[in-house]
């Protein structure tokens, strides 16, 4: 192979991958055969079946028991506008943001006390094994799961106190900066940052993804006085969603 060609399976799914981006081969079309890409681009069985292994990893089509390959339908990206924190009356900051969107959003939660991981002790900087207050949460769009979230708090900082639950008590569901400021405690910064990862088993079953779909995380930690008071992992599909930010320049 000389420099700059690709490998015969990588060319094949190039071409097939341009014919969904334009829209010869739109969404619920059955893809041709592995038969038929043999013949019609003359290559191998072998590449015929990496090609559309390497369109299912992309999450371009998706197999049907029974029936075939076929194209999956594109979502149009959905953005999640970022530009630091706004008084809500109420709301979680997402939550306020899909409801901006016109998204029919609901929501479910479940809190429990665990033992902070390594990653987690690091990112609130306590005692690997201190007790913290994990919340997840699942985003519903007209029925949809389209974000999953889970929240960590440590209950040095809320134990005890009427918002140690963040979903339940006079103040349940009012948001970090709210909750915490009942208590005293006065968040001052917030920090993010967004990556990607190839979604877990149980985030693709719950958001209807399919096997290697890729993920964006957006790592979230609340700080007051430089103490960390909660951290969270928001996870979204990469192809339905952008993460825009809008930030004053001071």
């Amino acid at each position: 192979m000389t420099f700059g060609e690709q490998p015969a399976y990588l060319r094949v799914a190039g071409d097939l991958r341009q014919k969904i981006v334009e829209g010869s081969l739109p969404p619920h079309t059955r893809l041709p055969s592995q038969a038929r890409i043999r013949e019609e681009y003359g290559v191998s069985d072998t590449v015929a079946l990496e090609a559309r292994k390497v369109l299912m990893a992309e999450g371009l089509v998706e197999g049907r028991s029974g029936s075939g390959t076929y194209v999956r339908e594109r979502p149009v990206p959905r953005r999640i506008s970022r530009s630091g924190y706004r008084p809500s009356s109420g709301a979680n900051l997402f939550r306020q943001e899909q409801a901006e969107q016109g998204a029919r959003s609901t929501w479910a939660s479940r809190s429990e006390q665990e033992a902070a991981s390594a990653e987690i002790a690091a990112r609130l900087d306590v005692e690997i094994g201190a007790r913290v207050m994990r919340t997840r949460y699942v985003f519903r769009d007209g029925g949809e799961a389209t974000m999953l979230s889970t929240s960590w708090e440590p209950l040095s900082v809320t134990g005890r106190t009427p918002v140690m639950l963040p979903e339940e008590g006079p103040l349940g569901g009012r948001g970090v900066v709210e909750r915490m400021a009942a208590i005293d405690v006065i968040v001052d910064n917030v920090s993010e940052e967004v990556g990607a990862r190839p979604g877990l088993a149980e985030e693709l079953l719950a958001l209807g993804g399919v096997p290697g779909h890729v993920v964006m995380v957006v790592e979230r930690t609340y700080y007051a006085s430089g103490r960390a008071v909660e951290t969270a992992d928001v996870v979204v599909l990469a192809d339905r969603f952008r993460v825009a930010y809008h930030l004053p320049v001071k």
